[in-house]
């Protein structure tokens, strides 16, 4: 299964024709038909719809349409409809300018003064007349069938990208983790010799009933305090869990935007733990970069579905 953004943009348009007049069956009419949805991240799946008019009654069906492929994201519809220009210069039909002509003489017969019907009077009443309400809910939604395909594609498309960048990320946090793991020893060793210098040089400074077993004894139990309170075994441990897991749901794909970020804010607890115990100016910096890569790892799954 695929991974897939919360980000995407789809546009289509297609023409669909009105049926001819029966009065004049040469001529027909046709309408442009166009969908636009845009999408970017967010928590839940938001949906918004800009429809003319004519189209109003087709939202409950490009919801349902919508909610069936989408899980996540702030989704915006535009749908236009615009008629060509054969549409709109479409002649009035015979029967048409015969009851106008009938009407005009029955209306002169009563008031004389009225004005006659002018040529733009009378294309403007033939056409409202002439126009029959057409349906286009069934082309609608096959051109926003196509529509969502598309914008799923694009989705697709983006999460493959995301899923590389987080790839890069999480082997990146590994090389860190493995660049920890051999400092601990280093420097409890290096304290251990410290240690031991210390109490060598107190040692020699005066006299003291201390035997040189006891103080190497008590150097080793500092050291050994030490130890144990810098090590980050159990860190490394855990980082490397959690980014496994990443790794697992990235492989598996669906829908794994909320676990992703719950796992990014136990990576960044673990970090964080790691550069409190940081004895040393190079685990210091470990934790730091690692705090990098994570930080950049949450921004990009705030856009994964």
């Amino acid at each position: 299964m695929s991974v897939y953004s919360m980000t995407g943009y789809a546009s289509l348009q297609s023409n669909t024709a009105q049926p001819a007049l029966e009065t004049e069956p040469a001529q027909g009419s046709s309408s442009r038909l166009g969908i636009e949805i845009r999408s970017v991240n967010s928590r839940f799946l938001d949906l918004a719809f800009r429809l003319p008019d004519e189209l109003r009654q087709a939202e409950p069906a490009l919801r349902e349409l919508l909610t069936g492929k989408l899980k996540r994201g702030k989704v915006e519809v535009r749908v236009s409809l615009e008629s060509t220009a054969a549409s709109s210069l479409r002649a009035p039909s015979a029967a048409t300018l015969q009851r106008l002509g009938s009407l005009e003489d029955s209306i002169k017969s009563w008031l004389p003064q009225a004005a006659p019907l002018s040529v733009a009077d009378v294309l403007r009443i033939a056409t409202n007349e002439d126009k029959k309400p057409h349906d286009y809910s069934e082309e609608l939604l096959h051109t926003a069938r196509q529509a969502v395909n598309e914008l799923t594609a694009a989705r697709e498309r983006e999460g493959a990208r995301l899923s590389l960048m987080l790839l890069d990320r999480t082997a990146q946090l590994r090389v860190l983790a493995e660049s920890a793991v051999p400092m601990v020893p280093k420097l409890v060793e290096q304290q251990k010799t410290r240690f031991l210098e210390r109490w060598k040089e107190a040692l020699a400074l005066g006299s003291s009933s201390v035997l040189p077993e006891i103080a190497q004894d008590r150097a080793l139990t500092e050291a050994t305090a030490f130890a144990i309170r810098i090590d980050v075994a159990e860190e490394i441990t855990r980082l490397a869990s959690h980014l496994d897991e990443i790794d697992r749901l990235l492989a598996s794909g669906g829908e794994l935007g909320k676990r992703l970020d719950f796992l990014i804010q136990e990576l960044h607890r673990e970090a964080n733990t790691l550069g409190s115990k940081s004895a040393s100016l190079e685990l210091t910096r470990v934790s730091v970069d690692m705090k990098v890569l994570i930080e950049q790892i949450r921004e990009q799954v705030q856009n994964i579905e």
